[in-house]
């Protein structure tokens, strides 16, 4: 590599790597906490969804369930998370995603043994701080703006890291011996960096969906090749035929049964009929297997098929993204959990590795005077195409460095 481009990209990860870090260690240390809400919130859950069947007894229709939801409950209920076995209370779902809420109602007593609220637990508001520092929309774009540096950093620093090895292979897994402490801290800061690099923009590309302008321009890649969730997939579009019905309308214990005969894994949902041209929606929420996840929805009135939809149907820019997104929360499996909280505490140690470095070398800048050859000129382009908040921010280096080198030569 030529000394000019070596200087360029070390002059970029340096001003990168000062902007970020901060921000690198917070969402480092909110995502490691996240990760344990399972944890966090297990023995509240399972006092909530453990129940004790009735000796002898019979549990209540889903169908006096939901009146029993609906008689202690103001939110409008708008599906069912069937329980996975006889010791688990049956869960009447309000809202979605965010706004998502359940009430818990236990099968053999007909009491509400309690409820879910997202938006009031603990790990919601580390979420919060995790996606948007507390800030809204400002937040979240600040989030994509660190998250953006963070991959050209990572692409950056394995560019700069690797001229290093013509002399021995073992700086793979040591530092370079007999080197001051800056060049030590250095070196610990890019092997950790090296060795993290593949599962950390995969980390990266599950959260930038989540942003604003990011995610807003996938989406869009999403509409114009078709390549999304289908529309039927919601059950938009669709409608039950009311017309033969003949006044009668399938029951939710019904809706329930054929949703248990198709045997499917991980969460099931069914979902209420919207009005009385609406169908009942079956899905099942499986992240450690997502090709088994389904979406089928019947008629309200004569029970019959409308839509049986599988994960083949879905767009692959869709299943990529949903593959990404659980991998980026741990949701692969104990394997995914595990890399995913290993990777993220080596992030931390390699950004405290980075600040110590920094502070040894007394603040040392970098260059700033640098010729800009053409082929990295073209990478900036298309990184900044690809990630658009980086583009402007590079934009914005380059008129600040303009108009401080007009000052130096108006001073000279």
């Amino acid at each position: 590599m030529k000394k000019n481009t070596y200087l360029l990209l070390r002059k970029w990860h340096f001003l990168g790597g000062l902007f970020a870090l901060p921000f690198v260690i917070l969402l480092a240390a909110t995502g490691l906490i996240y990760l344990c809400k399972d944890y966090y919130e297990e023995e509240d859950t399972e006092r909530i969804v453990n129940v004790s069947p009735a000796t002898g007894g019979e549990a209540l229709t889903l169908e006096a369930q939901l009146g029993v939801a609906r008689g202690a409950w103001e939110r409008p209920i708008n599906s069912v998370e069937l329980p996975s076995g006889p010791d688990k209370a049956t869960g009447f779902v309000a809202g979605r995603f965010g706004g998502k809420a359940t009430v818990y109602v236990d099968p053999y007593s007909s009491q509400v043994t309690g409820q879910y609220v997202a938006a009031e637990a603990d790990m919601y508001k580390v979420r919060k701080l995790h996606g948007e520092l507390l800030l809204g929309g400002f937040g979240t774009k600040i989030v994509e703006l660190v998250g953006s540096w963070l991959v050209v950093l990572i692409v950056s620093g394995i560019v700069l890291f690797l001229p290093r090895l013509r002399n021995s292979w073992r700086l793979l897994f040591r530092p370079r011996p007999g080197t001051s402490r800056t060049v030590y801290w250095r070196d610990v800061h890019g092997l950790l960096g090296f060795w993290c690099s593949v599962v950390l923009l995969l980390i990266l590309a599950g959260g930038l969906p989540w942003t604003d302008v990011w995610g807003a321009g996938f989406k869009w890649v999403q509409q114009q090749t078709n390549t999304g969730f289908p529309p039927a997939w919601s059950g938009r579009g669709l409608s039950s035929d009311q017309a033969t019905a003949g006044g009668e309308t399938l029951s939710l214990d019904e809706a329930a049964a054929y949703a248990r005969s198709l045997d499917l894994p991980g969460t099931v949902t069914v979902t209420l009929p919207r009005g009385p041209q609406g169908v009942y929606g079956i899905h099942n929420e499986h992240f450690p297997e997502q090709s088994r996840q389904r979406a089928v929805h019947l008629d309200q009135y004569s029970g019959a098929v409308v839509s049986d939809l599988g994960w083949s149907d879905v767009g692959v820019l869709m299943r990529g993204r949903m593959w990404a997104m659980a991998f980026h929360q741990g949701q692969l499996g104990t394997w995914n959990w595990l890399l995913v909280f290993l990777v993220t505490a080596l992030l931390l140690a390699l950004s405290a590795a980075a600040a110590v470095a920094w502070y040894s070398s007394q603040g040392e800048r970098a260059p700033t005077r640098i010729v800009y050859p053409a082929g990295l000129i073209a990478c900036l382009v298309v990184l900044g195409v690809l990630l658009p908040l980086f583009g402007v921010s590079v934009l914005l280096i380059l008129a600040y460095e303009a108009v401080g080198t007009r000052r130096q030569l108006a001073r000279a």
